[in-house]
């Protein structure tokens, strides 16, 4: 599944998109858990603001 997705979010310039993994602390039950998303190369930063 992994080599689908990446295939079908790479062009033939090469990669424009980046798998990015944040972890956060649910305020529920106070655990960290990984969010993780797929976004564009020029929104990497703004991810992780």
């Amino acid at each position: 599944m992994a080599k689908k997705s990446v295939a079908t979010f790479k062009k033939g310039d090469g990669r424009t998109y980046s798998k990015v993994i944040k972890m956060v602390k649910s305020p529920k039950t106070g655990a960290y858990v990984f969010q993780e998303e797929m976004v564009p190369n020029e929104a990497v930063q703004d991810f992780f603001k």
